[in-house]
């Protein structure tokens, strides 16, 4: 009796750089790991989407679209590259138009994709009518998402067998076209139990030629386990990615799951060990030069408690390192069972992952519920469609408050299609005011990257790659003695140290000078306003000499993509700015004097 075929997805080029390198590997280097994964006998590949198009221009300087035709070149005709979207989202973190959805699904047919992942974060099945009548008008596979995880302890209402049947029955009655369906669970916190009942649901509820798939990751510890569940369930097909871009925060690796298969009645793909072996080595010696974050390969007990995807940790971690902020990751870990528990239980997948761990994130900076983010804000509030379960409402309640916003029950899309700035000629006319060519690419790359993609498609934009070779050896390396960093202000001014264990007595001390870069706070008198948060500038909204009110905003920072609105105290004039866009600083640097 011939062997089950189970269809491999090989993720390692779009989930799994971005679940270790948040997504910032530069296409020429990977490119040669390609060809040998397609003289391995892959044919299906995650090649692009989800946060793998936003971070090509926020942190490469690659342009996503030339990336993906490349990659159908190299692959061939007959593969199936498969795109991540995120409904009305897209490849966004916040709603996109009618307009902006419709365009999406056509440049994306147009740059090489054969099939769109499509999910809702929500599971709210009005965000994946529109979108997926898109992608079908466009000749694209339309392969419709469940997306799971597990509540933390205590927690009931939503994440559980009965609610995913919902789900897919909502997805049947509305209607909507599909080609395959995968249940998608980016934290991978679901239980082998779980996922065995949910895939056996489904395949009692979908007609029996229907495609199945499971998407999990490593980073609860129990990924293999559920794709074998899945398997034994009725699964058709599951994700796997290659060494050293699996397991850990990505997917389970190709040669573990082929391990763990052997014996059973299952063809994975058709892959051979030995091939795959040749090809894991051309893509380890193209990612040799690149710095792999620790906790990218580890795997965490404490997910399970604060579901945070794979593909969200390291992009997270990383933008901490570059702020200096890591420090603040555990803290931020814990805090967010809390703002999952309140929240709703949207599932912990962009964009609501990212809205869950803004707020932790400030929980921690700012204070417990004393900032709320705009995205998490929003989302109790109905603004990107109805949650599973209702938010707390003292949360709610803050968010409007804050936002200064009421809550709405109104479709995310509809929202968006009166919202102006979300409109194909408010882009379009933008890029003609920054002289730029007004084609269809360049409209979409505007309106999904903002004013980072503004800066790209100027040709301004710089690249942000952490390799080994460009790091300081003291970063680089990972001995137990290079110390901790600070900044420490003495008599209102900063200076930069590095604290060892132990004390040297024959070091003498020569020479102390002030930080000479944002950090530095010298002025021209007046009060200083320093930075609430690490993170870097984004915006200088006033001059100096420019007489200002209190709670007038001065500058705006960034900080794990959120905008912190820095105020002036009080009514008077500006001294003095003391950095400049585009500036690195500290929570506590020096920003501004007023007088």
């Amino acid at each position: 009796m011939a062997k089950k075929f189970i269809d491999i997805m090989d993720t390692t080029f779009r989930d799994g750089f971005q679940s270790v390198f948040g997504g910032r590997v530069l296409m020429d280097d990977f490119f040669g790991a390609v060809h040998s994964a397609k003289e391995a006998g892959i044919n299906h590949f995650e090649f692009g989407g989800g946060a793998r198009f936003q971070s090509l221009f926020f942190y490469l300087n690659e342009n996503a679209f030339e990336m993906m035709d490349k990659f159908r070149d190299i692959v061939g005709k007959e593969a199936n590259l498969q795109t991540l979207a995120r409904g009305v989202n897209t490849v966004m973190l916040d709603t996109g138009s009618s307009e902006l959805i419709d365009l999406h699904a056509k440049l994306f047919k147009k740059h090489g994709t054969t099939t769109i992942r499509n999910f809702d974060a929500l599971n709210d099945v009005r965000n994946l009518e529109y979108s997926s009548a898109c992608i079908s008008k466009y000749g694209l596979k339309n392969e419709i998402v469940v997306t799971m995880m597990d509540l933390p302890p205590g927690c009931t209402g939503a994440h559980d067998v009965a609610f995913y049947e919902t789900t897919l029955r909502n997805i049947l009655d509305a209607g909507i076209k599909y080609d395959s369906v995968c249940f998608k669970d980016a934290s991978g916190t679901s239980s082998p139990q779980k996922v065995y009942d949910t895939i056996k649901m489904a395949r009692g509820l979908l007609p029996d030629n229907t495609h199945i798939r499971l998407h999990t990751h490593e980073t609860a510890g129990v990924s293999v386990a559920c794709y074998l569940s899945a398997l034994e369930a009725g699964a058709d097909g599951i994700d796997l990615a290659c060494s050293p871009v699996s397991g850990g925060t990505s997917q389970p690796d190709i040669l573990t799951m082929l391990h763990a298969t052997k014996g059973m009645d299952y063809d994975l793909g058709g892959l051979e060990i030995e091939k795959i072996l040749k090809y894991q080595q051309s893509l380890k010696n193209a990612l040799s030069d690149y710095f792999i974050p620790p906790e990218a390969t580890q795997v965490s007990s404490l997910i399970q408690c604060s579901p945070m995807p794979g593909g969200a940790l390291t992009a997270n971690t990383q933008m901490m390192r570059d702020n200096g902020t890591l420090d603040k990751f555990p803290d931020a870990i814990l805090a967010m069972r809390e703002v999952v528990e309140k929240g709703g239980y949207g599932t912990s997948v962009t964009p609501v992952s990212q809205f869950y761990w803004q707020q932790a994130y400030a929980n921690v900076v700012f204070g417990k519920w004393k900032k709320i983010s705009p995205g998490y804000g929003k989302m109790v509030l109905g603004y990107f469609g109805k949650t599973p379960v209702s938010p707390n409402k003292e949360i709610i309640k803050l968010a409007s408050e804050q936002l200064k916003l009421e809550p709405t029950t109104k479709s995310p899309i509809d929202i968006a299609n009166e919202d102006e700035t979300k409109s194909l000629k408010y882009w379009e006319d933008k890029l003609k005011q920054e002289n730029i060519e007004t084609n269809e690419e360049n409209i979409f790359i505007a309106a999904a990257c903002g004013d980072k993609g503004i800066v790209f498609l100027k040709g301004d934009a710089k690249a942000s790659v952490r390799k080994i070779s460009d790091m300081p050896k003291e970063t680089a390396s990972s001995s137990s003695d290079k110390g901790s960093e600070y900044t420490v202000q003495v008599n209102n001014e900063s200076f930069n140290v590095v604290v060892r264990e132990g004390h040297n007595k024959d070091i003498e001390i020569k020479d102390i000078k002030p930080v000479s870069n944002a950090s530095n706070p010298v002025h021209s008198g007046g009060e200083v306003v320093n930075a609430t948060v690490s993170g870097s500038v984004f915006k200088i909204i006033k001059n100096s000499s420019d007489t200002i009110n209190a709670d007038d905003v001065v500058i705006i920072l960034e900080s794990m993509k959120m905008e912190i609105e820095i105020v002036s105290p009080s009514s008077g004039s500006i001294k003095e700015i003391l950095v400049k866009e585009g500036d690195i600083i500290k929570e506590g640097d020096a920003l501004f004097s007023i007088g």
